[in-house]
């Protein structure tokens, strides 16, 4: 499978702007949470090429390519697997963190180092489920379990 530098059609700045894209066309919180301060999070998911992990783990070992905390953004991880990288940014208005890092040509730059070993466009995840001690989740009932199946909470 080509990648995004291979084929010519889809070049670095372009995979983030369709990313940005499919996140700035979406809702804008999580549901079930009405406090102004909202830490919002969001994640992208991209496929990575077969033997391209070791090279990930190298980019990510030298950190992130800009300020995150002067981006806006209040947290940022970003967890590898053997075939997928996944990053969380975390922040308020996290739609106008995404869309200001994409309308940046500096900082929306350094994402192309990442062109190379990505198979394909990378998707957008949303939260659709968070909980944290205290929040109204808390105390909500689980489902009642199936017959033979065991309560597993999520």
């Amino acid at each position: 499978m080509p990648t995004a530098l291979d084929n010519g059609e889809r070049p670095p700045r372009k995979l983030l702007r369709k990313v940005a894209a499919r996140l700035l066309g979406g809702k804008s919180r999580t549901m079930g949470i009405d406090n102004g301060d909202v830490n919002e999070r969001v994640a992208v998911l991209a496929k990575l090429l077969p033997g391209s992990r070791e090279r990930a783990a190298e980019i990510l070992a030298k950190g992130a390519p800009y300020g995150l905390g002067l981006a806006g953004f209040r947290r940022h991880s970003v967890f590898l697997a053997e075939e997928t990288v996944v990053f969380v940014f975390e922040g308020r208005g996290i739609e106008g963190l995404v869309r200001d890092l994409v309308d940046d040509p500096v900082r929306s730059a350094a994402f192309s180092i990442w062109a190379p070993l990505l198979e394909g466009t990378p998707v957008l995840a949303r939260e659709e489920f968070y909980w944290e001690p205290g929040s109204k989740s808390d105390t909500a009932a689980l489902p009642r379990p199936k017959r033979g199946q065991a309560r597993c909470p999520s």
